[in-house]
């Protein structure tokens, strides 16, 4: 016996179609797979965490203000009172109130998304820890410790869970774009217009 597919008909999907490719990703799921999957990301999180704390702590330590490479790279030593560029310099509890529920979304994400792909995982684990790293300083200190500084360009300085945040965003972008999230989102778009 032979299934027959129409090809044509909205809402059925077609062999090897974006929608196939992310219920099979769904279907291999499991919980045992989504607690794995969990523990790695706290994992990663973790040293992306261990590695930012530990790296202000050695610039808190030593101040250092030093070339790394000539005209490209600084090692510095600044205390950021607000988020990006500086921004709500003066509303620390607030910051430290974003970062919270910044953290738990992105838990609750990671459960609703349930990434089957390793680069899924890493994007979430690197914005997490980036997210975490900061929200340390914000409760310990008040400030966060910024300490890289890009000579060629003006950018302010920045730290390891800055880099991570950055970092996080654009993989986890790639692997929505791997993975048909924005395909699958435009194709329930037009269908629900049409």
């Amino acid at each position: 016996m032979q299934k027959e597919r129409d090809s044509g008909s909205p809402g059925q999907s077609q062999t090897g179609t974006v929608p196939d490719r992310v219920d099979k990703e769904r279907s291999e799921a499991s919980p045992v797979r989504h607690r794995r999957k969990l523990g790695l990301l706290l994992v990663a999180a973790a040293l992306v965490v261990t590695f930012d704390q530990l790296s202000k702590r050695w610039v808190a330590a030593n101040r250092p203000e030093m070339e790394l490479v000539p005209g490209f790279l600084d090692l510095v030593y600044v205390r950021n009172w607000g988020a990006a560029f500086g921004l709500l310099a003066s509303h620390t509890e607030l910051l430290i109130a974003i970062g919270i529920a910044g953290s738990i979304i992105l838990l609750v994400f990671f459960h609703y998304m349930s990434p089957v792909a390793d680069l899924g995982v890493l994007s979430f684990a690197l914005l997490l820890g980036g997210a975490v790293g900061n929200l340390v300083d914000r409760i310990r200190f008040g400030y966060v410790v910024d300490f890289i500084s890009v000579q060629f360009i003006r950018w302010p300085p920045f730290n390891i869970a800055d880099a991570s945040i950055t970092v996080g965003i654009f993989a986890l972008l790639y692997f929505f774009y791997r993975s048909g999230v924005f395909s699958q989102t435009y194709e329930r778009s037009h269908r629900a217009r049409g």
